[in-house]
């Protein structure tokens, strides 16, 4: 079960605003954020950094990813899959993608979103906690003989 990586477009983005807002209406809205220009205007700030990388399966774009360089680390800043392509391992395939590049992972959740207990099954640490997000750090393994 392989996943595939295609560059997001600018005439993509639109797109895949909608696919965010479907994966996190429910949690926005248990937290009262429901003002969708807010939404867009914070993905829209995030679109800036670029990198969004559609996630292929099967040849089906089934989400994207956003991995951008942030000082020592690397930062997710965005990774959504269709609702109908969760609970299939996809996102474990796109986190381990991530970790694969060798460098610490930091990101952001909403909270209340089950996205929290996806990223602590996957070795991230809670490192803080804002009024809305919770953040996350992980580190690859060090070499105990450096």
């Amino acid at each position: 079960m392989a996943l595939h990586f295609e560059p997001a477009l600018a005439e993509d983005l639109d797109t895949l605003f909608a696919l965010r807002m479907e994966v996190m209406r429910e949690h926005l809205v248990r937290l009262g954020l429901t003002d969708t220009q807010v939404s867009r205007a914070r993905y829209d700030q995030q679109c800036k950094d670029g990198a969004i990388q559609h996630i292929l399966h099967e040849g089906e774009r089934v989400g994207f990813v956003q991995l951008v360089p942030s000082g020592d680390h690397l930062h997710l800043v965005q990774l959504f899959l269709r609702r109908e392509a969760q609970g299939a391992g996809l996102g474990a395939m796109v986190v381990g993608w991530a970790k694969s590049h060798g460098q610490d992972l930091t990101l952001t959740t909403l909270k209340l979103s089950p996205a929290n207990r996806f990223y602590l099954r996957h070795g991230f640490v809670q490192t803080g906690e804002g009024e809305f997000d919770n953040e996350y750090r992980w580190s690859p393994p060090r070499n105990a003989q450096a």
